[in-house]
């Protein structure tokens, strides 16, 4: 009896610390590949929403999007919104969250590498990235987007474009509309 409850302590044990091996080497891949996770405050989520406008059935996306904050707030206002999210702590949350908000049956988040995705049916896309891989961005937003497409910078600019709005407060980052 002895052995067999110390075999299934041994194998919990076992399968915590590969649990807690993913989720360190997914958030490792997540800060190398694009940024650490920081979420948007919700304070600025307000803000994102009203410089968005978000129409009923319109397409969002928000790449990285963490622990689905915007994601949850764009699907109640009545968006199709789907977040990418390859950090499995974020993501696990952002499941959780999706579970216990009201209003979210058009909402969708993904462990996924947003760039393996085509966004072409995207009509709002939000980033909080680093800007080390704006330029790359800026070429799959090239590539992919249809005319239209509005694209939400948190924080730092897009070198090279210039933005039709940028959201400014005081005391606040900077959010900057760009319309491809």
């Amino acid at each position: 009896m002895y052995a067999i409850i110390t075999t299934i302590l041994l194998l919990i044990l076992v399968i915590l610390v590969l649990f807690l091996i993913i989720i360190f080497l997914s958030s490792i891949y997540a800060n190398w590949q694009t940024a650490p996770w920081v979420p948007t405050p919700l304070h600025d989520v307000k803000r994102l929403l009203k410089l968005a406008d978000i129409k009923p059935g319109q397409k969002v996306y928000d790449l990285g999007c963490g622990d689905g904050r915007l994601i949850v707030a764009a699907a109640q206002k009545g968006a199709i919104a789907e977040g990418f999210e390859i950090s499995f702590l974020p993501y696990l949350l952002s499941k959780i969250r999706l579970s216990f908000q009201k209003n979210t049956i058009n909402a969708r988040i993904r462990y996924k590498d947003f760039w393996q995705s085509n966004l072409n049916d995207a009509d709002i896309v939000y980033f909080y990235l680093m800007p080390k891989i704006y330029p790359k961005l800026q070429r799959k937003f090239e590539s992919e987007l249809k005319k239209g497409t509005k694209v939400i910078s948190y924080v730092w600019p897009m070198d090279g474009w210039q933005p039709i709005s940028v959201d400014i407060e005081k005391g606040r980052p900077n959010l900057y509309l760009y319309q491809i």
